[in-house]
């Protein structure tokens, strides 16, 4: 029997997610102010649940790319302060700050669950190979915004400073231009790679 062409594709997960957005958004404003809802971490939020809502491979596909690396490297960095009291690869300092209330440092942790999330929600829509391109579209126009509004000190999605260096790595042009580079080449790219052999189209 072939399905419902009336019926959503995620019947139940997009209202989980809608009512995880439903809580996590007014804590983040309230705490982080709206600065932070330009991290691409925080964007993928809204375009997942907007994925998820509509059923839309492209942008599912896309927010799959963009996630998988960035939350993983983001789960290694917070246990490996968590078990060794050193961050490896720097981000998620303030998941350690007793200033933060605990719950909203706990509503951080959906960097853990979403990959896998993307990844159940890829492999029933299918894996759009557009995604990575619109990722990287995301990515340039998201690193521009960030590099153009908050306080450097805030250093937005590292458009000021480099990860690992902590300092740019030239003018701003060249910055940026690398960080986008960095993350198509070793994020992006792979993980479209890897995703366009093992997920249907």
């Amino acid at each position: 029997m072939s399905p419902d062409p009336n019926r959503p594709l995620f019947p139940v997960a997009r209202w989980v997610v809608l009512g995880f957005a439903a809580i996590w958004a007014p804590f983040y404003w309230r705490e982080y102010g709206w600065r932070n809802f330009l991290q691409l971490c925080d964007i993928a939020v809204f375009l997942t649940l907007a994925g998820l809502w509509r059923g839309n491979a492209l942008l599912l596909s896309s927010q799959a790319v963009g996630a998988m690396v960035v939350d993983i490297l983001w789960a290694v960095d917070f246990f490996g302060r968590a078990f060794t009291g050193r961050h490896p690869i720097g981000g998620t300092d303030y998941m350690f700050m007793d200033s933060i209330p605990l719950f909203v440092r706990a509503l951080s942790l959906f960097h853990i669950v979403w990959p896998l999330l993307l990844l159940w929600a890829i492999r029933r829509s299918g894996y759009d190979r557009r995604g990575w391109i619109l990722q990287a579209a995301i990515a340039g126009a998201v690193l521009l915004v960030s590099r153009l509004g908050p306080h450097p000190s805030y250093n937005v999605n590292f458009a000021w400073k480099a990860p690992f260096i902590d300092a740019p790595v030239g003018p701003a042009p060249v910055h940026l231009a690398a960080c986008l580079l960095g993350l198509v080449l070793g994020a992006y790219l792979p993980t479209h790679v890897l995703l366009a052999r093992c997920v249907r189209a």
